[in-house]
């Protein structure tokens, strides 16, 4: 579509500038696979939820499905154009591999030896705590804390100055849209990593 043919066309223009200094921002909360699974456990009745609703609620499952839904069916087209107004300096979605996977691999290819840190966490509410209480119950693990969790339809991460990430959050704000900073860019060998004991961004729509 020219929807997607114009995102494509920012986003893989904008990949290899990232500078020591910079600040990293992500558009969409992460959790969605953690609340999709959940819902789809209680449709399903199955094992899985008989341990889960030990620790949860029908109404928290549903609400977190809904929360999800909404950010998988938030279209990145206003991110990325937001992206070329404010002089990104790098991005990249964030899907399959987790934030710390495409992270990663958005820092192997920086022009400048630089490491992305992650200090904040953004994720649906509630999320974080129901993963942890159902992993200590012997419960799937859905990392989201270590970054490898997988995200449908997840946001753009984003490299900008400080001044024009803060007018980025502002603008995406007030056109009803979501971002925050997450993390910061440092001189380093080209990978990315998250901080110990990360804080969290419990996100609800």
């Amino acid at each position: 579509s020219g929807i997607n043919a114009e995102y494509k066309a920012v986003v893989s223009t904008q990949s290899t500038g990232a500078r020591a200094g910079d600040v990293i921002l992500l558009t969409k909360p992460l959790g969605i696979q953690a609340a999709v699974n959940l819902h789809q456990w209680m449709q399903l009745d199955n094992p899985s939820w008989q341990l889960a609703k030990t620790i949860t609620t029908p109404e928290f499952a549903v609400k977190g499905y809904r929360d999800a839904t909404i950010s998988m069916t938030t279209l990145n087209l206003k991110a990325a154009r937001l992206m070329k107004k404010h002089n990104a300096h790098a991005a990249t979605d964030v899907t399959g591999f987790g934030i710390l996977g495409h992270s990663r691999n958005l820092a192997e290819f920086q022009k400048e030896d630089v490491d992305f840190e992650i200090h904040t966490l953004p994720v649906l509410a509630g999320f974080v705590d129901f993963s942890k209480k159902l992993l200590e119950k012997g419960g799937r693990n859905f990392r989201i804390l270590t970054g490898t969790a997988a995200e449908t339809s997840g946001g753009l991460l984003v490299c900008l100055s400080p001044d024009d990430a803060e007018r980025y959050v502002a603008e995406m704000r007030t056109e009803g849209g979501t971002a925050w900073i997450i993390g910061e860019v440092v001189r380093g060998s080209r990978t990315s990593r998250i901080l110990e004991d990360p804080k969290i961004i419990d996100v609800s729509y």
